[in-house]
């Protein structure tokens, strides 16, 4: 299949991601209980924005160990706090987001991250790099791509709309297009987002309960009201009667008066109810709790129950760790590559590691029971306990 007819194929399900990502999808409403004239009335949830930040904002890079060929200068000229920040979360969102490696004015490569709606390619899984890549570069107002490119392993060709090109020959002997994947397999190489359909489908359900919820608060707020046996010609101002302190009605010639009567109150309790199932749903489904989704309970939590009800979001990010390591390393090889003019073999990258900060920073009391545990590893092996080590197990 030709790269840009996979990218038009993959892009639609990217868009819809970003859109519950931005909160801007609408619910399909079932108009059973809907009015009308409220059909176009559409809920907003940031669950899903939720679930994305909560996993990007605690994965932060902290550097490279044993960096023999000096990837930290080549993204320290990069901007590397957003550099990492847009591709982590890119990944997270779409599945997949990609580095584009070019030459700068000054001879050094710069790094630019293009989100997955944008740019596809042919992944070698042994290596996790492309064989060749395919990206959009620029659209134009409309979202029509204006300027393309193409990755070769000696060359990055790019198209403009009105026809020309212009080819960058390079020695790395790779594309230039890098992939940092999130939670690859091998039935879906290029990862999946952690905006599930199963998160889309919870989304929706919780924003119609909530579309119910504000309508029938218009009813819950102002019971409905009736009057039985008036007089056909008796003309009432409905809104005047209805929020008037003393409604004063009187017998007619016969000696009769009508009957006022007001139906039974709705109450919210369903809707909350239903609202905190889904809520509950969604939160099994992402690794948070639903105190993360705005459900507050009475007792506040301590350090340590915060940590044990979120251990299954932090096996997701360690293994979120694992995964964009492979993308970051491969991004300074090429880059290493690109600045030398040289095409270096991968293996001789392979004692470089990318370290993290720790994904929960430690507390007064965590880091009083860590000093205990350090003092005492120290004592036992002399010299394991270096400042790295102290650095990953605290952050400081």
């Amino acid at each position: 299949m030709d790269l840009q007819t996979k990218l038009a194929l993959k892009r639609p399900g990217v868009i819809r991601r970003y859109r519950y990502y931005e909160m801007h999808h609408f619910a399909r409403d079932f108009g059973i209980s809907t009015p009308p004239n409220l059909m176009l009335f559409n809920a907003c949830l940031g669950w899903c924005a939720k679930a994305v930040d909560s996993l990007a904002d605690r994965i932060q890079f902290d550097g490279f160990r044993d960096d023999t060929f000096m990837f930290t200068e080549l993204f320290r000229s990069n901007n590397p706090d957003i550099l990492f920040d847009a591709a982590i979360r890119g990944a997270v969102i779409s599945s997949c987001s990609f580095v584009y490696i070019y030459p700068g004015e000054d001879g050094q490569p710069r790094f630019e991250v293009i989100p997955g709606a944008d740019a596809t390619g042919e992944l070698d899984l042994t290596t996790m790099l492309l064989t060749e890549g395919f990206a959009v570069l620029e659209r134009d107002d409309f979202g029509q791509p204006s300027v393309t490119a193409r990755f070769y392993d000696d060359a990055t060709v790019i198209h403009y709309a009105d026809g020309t090109e212009e080819i960058y020959e390079h020695s790395v002997g790779h594309p230039l297009l890098v992939p940092i994947i999130n939670k690859p397999d091998g039935v879906r190489p290029f990862g999946r987002s952690r905006i599930s359909r199963a998160c889309m489908s919870i989304v929706d359900s919780a924003m119609r309960s909530v579309k119910r919820a504000e309508i029938s608060a218009e009813f819950y707020s102002y019971p409905q009201k009736y009057l039985i046996g008036t007089d056909p010609e008796l003309d009432i101002e409905k809104w005047a009667a209805s929020m008037s302190a003393m409604l004063n009605i009187s017998k007619d010639e016969d000696g009769d008066k009508p009957t006022v009567g007001q139906f039974s109150q709705q109450s919210m309790s369903p809707y909350n109810d239903q609202l905190r199932m889904f809520a509950s749903l969604f939160a099994g489904e992402t690794g948070l709790t639903t105190h993360d989704l705005g459900f507050v309970g009475d007792v506040p939590q301590s350090e340590q129950a915060i940590r044990a009800s979120h251990e299954n979001l932090r096996l997701m990010a360690v293994k979120a760790q694992r995964d964009f390591a492979v993308g970051i390393k491969n991004v300074g090889y090429l880059g290493a590559c690109l600045r030398d003019g040289y095409p270096y073999k991968r293996p001789q990258f392979t004692e470089t590691t990318v370290l993290w900060r720790p994904l929960f920073a430690p507390d007064a009391t965590q880091l009083t029971s860590l000093g205990d545990a350090i003092l005492k590893m120290d004592q036992a092996l002399p010299g394991y306990i270096t400042e790295e080590k102290i650095r990953e197990l605290t952050g400081l």
